[in-house]
């Protein structure tokens, strides 16, 4: 019996009993009395808590969480969507949704706006970064989750909602009126230099292609480009067809750009490029890194096996799976897994294996003796099951323990926040550095601050340290395990000196993001990027480009 058989008889059988169930399961595959029969013992499971619990069960939670556990089992893309979190999938599919515009998170307890949207509510009625929330429409919210405060905060556009903030220890009363927040997925572009052209795309919302085409189209008129640096860095996917667009400007009509393939037969294609190409000549360097997935490994996939751009960072993340929305009832939605897909050459760059591993486990790599190697257009060797391997990799910046104690402490958001209400301005994005006074306050501001951090060369010696305790040897070394430690004890004071130069672009960034926004801390950190230099180097050199390439000079 087929499942939409089996779905209509389990149905039934909640309505009318358990009257119409035996003939028919006499008849079933092994599969299919499975599904029936655990589908009445989760509807039996749960008539019983709900008849016989000591307490009264929260009936919408207990379902929620059986069916994120169920869901759990698959992978972490296939999700369940409640009416609650449906401008949430909103905003993640179409890159709009009704709110106040900002970005917020908990910080000591207590959630924080971090980034106020240049041009929407926030910022235009004066929220800043750093501002704590209190109090939302009058409920006291002190005591909520950020996924509790966005909910309360996003809306109908139009509606008013009252904010009460508190800022230095000051309390702030705010109306603000909700607008239709609508990110751009491209927040910035322009031109490197007089040749080279550049493009952020952040993701593959629903204006994704239109976007970089309009920039594209700007840039090569205007402005001249000959050249295009495309930035997928940190972009985590979205819309497939999105994705399919903007490899379609790149590559003749006609030409196989992905495939989609799974177990239902019917959601099986191959997506083509259908459009007269945008250029097919211009010379491209695509950024990636470890947070390159899904969308941005298709087109840079599609690209690298077409031999039309040259990759150039760090291996992509691995999502080589395709996700479809579906409807269901009470305006709630599911988000399924129907299938993998495939890059021009063949391969499917999905690195974890979902389908092979015990119940609660986490999901492990494919195994190497797995990985198969497919050609590309001219004829270069690429693997699938890793994500995307660049043709010219950079190396991933390593922070101290220092700098990362300091980060994870908001040492360095807290010294922004502080900077910008002892700064009414600065210079503008592209050309503002940190001076030595300003790092000097710096250096003196986190002396003040409470916070211990460990080497990993004393961490090591601890290790030691405990191993000789456990060999009855530690007495014998006490003293010199003790000398050694006092003299390995990192200095703060000496390690601000030391690391200097890898927290300066940190802080910058920092401090511009509350002047600047998100576009100027593009347009600052584009001037000493490595990934900008050496893509500027290759695109320099034409000889390089096709060597990498394998094209013919």
């Amino acid at each position: 019996m087929g499942r939409v058989k089996i779905l209509i008889w389990f149905f039934l059988f909640l309505v009318g009993g358990a009257a119409f169930a035996q003939p028919e399961l006499e008849e079933q595959q092994d599969a299919d009395f499975e599904i029936v029969k655990n589908l009445e013992l989760f509807e039996l499971v749960y008539k019983n808590i709900d008849l016989n619990y000591v307490d009264e069960p929260n009936s919408g939670e207990l379902i929620k969480a059986a069916i994120d556990a169920m869901l759990k089992e698959l992978d972490p893309y296939t999700t369940y969507i409640p009416e609650s979190r449906i401008e949430d999938f909103k905003l993640m599919s179409t890159g709009q949704y009704g709110g106040i515009g900002a970005i917020i998170r908990q910080k000591d307890d207590r959630v924080i706006i971090i980034d106020p949207h240049e041009g929407f509510p926030a910022e235009k009625n004066g929220l800043k970064a750093g501002d704590v929330f209190l109090e939302i429409d009058g409920k006291d919210v002190t005591s909520f989750s950020t996924s509790e405060v966005s909910s309360k905060l996003k809306g109908k556009p139009g509606t008013e909602v009252e904010l009460t903030i508190e800022r230095n220890g000051e309390k702030i009363k705010k109306t603000l009126s909700r607008e239709e927040i609508k990110f751009s997925p491209v927040p910035y572009y322009g031109m490197l230099n007089e040749d080279v052209g550049y493009i952020k795309l952040s993701s593959f919302t629903q204006t994704a292609g239109s976007d970089v085409l309009e920039a594209y189209r700007d840039l090569e008129g205007d402005q001249g480009m000959k050249k295009l640096v495309f930035d997928l860095r940190g972009n985590g996917g979205g819309l497939v067809v999105e994705a399919v667009k903007i490899v379609n400007m790149f590559v003749d009509r006609g030409t196989d750009i992905v495939s989609i393939k799974g177990r239902d037969e019917s959601v099986n294609r191959t997506y083509t490029a259908q459009l007269k190409p945008t250029d097919t000549k211009i010379p491209i360097v695509m950024l990636v890194d470890g947070g390159s997935a899904s969308a941005s490994e298709i087109v840079s996939g599609a690209l690298q096996d077409l031999d039309r751009a040259v990759i150039l960072g760090q291996t992509t993340f691995g999502k080589g799976l395709v996700q479809r929305p579906l409807d269901l009832k009470y305006n709630a939605k599911i988000k399924v897994t129907i299938a993998k897909y495939y890059t021009p050459s063949g391969r499917c760059i999905q690195k974890l294996d979902y389908s092979n591993r015990e119940a609660g486990d986490r999901a492990d790599a494919i195994s190497d003796s797995l990985l198969q190697k497919f050609r590309t257009k001219a004829g270069r060797e690429v693997i699938d099951g890793r994500g995307i391997d660049p043709d010219v990799k950079m190396d991933e910046k390593e922070f101290s323990i220092l700098t990362a104690t300091i980060v994870l402490n908001d040492i360095i958001f807290d010294f922004a926040t502080k900077f910008q209400r002892e700064n009414e301005t600065i210079a503008d994005a592209k050309s503002f550095e940190i001076t030595d006074k300003i790092y000097a306050d710096f250096v003196d501001y986190v002396l003040k601050q409470d916070f211990e951090y460990i080497t990993e060369s004393l961490a090591l010696l601890e290790e030691l340290e405990e191993k000789a305790a456990e060999e009855d040897n530690y007495e014998t070394a006490k003293v010199e395990f003790e000398a050694l430690k006092e003299k390995m004890k990192p200095s703060k004071e000496a390690d601000l000196i030391r690391y200097k130069d890898e927290i300066i672009p940190l802080l910058e960034d920092e401090i511009i993001g509350r002047y600047y926004y998100q576009k100027g801390r593009i347009i600052h950190g584009l001037k000493n990027d490595e990934f900008i230099s050496s893509a500027i180097e290759i695109l320099n050199d034409n000889p390089r480009y096709k060597t990498i390439l394998n094209l013919e000079n």
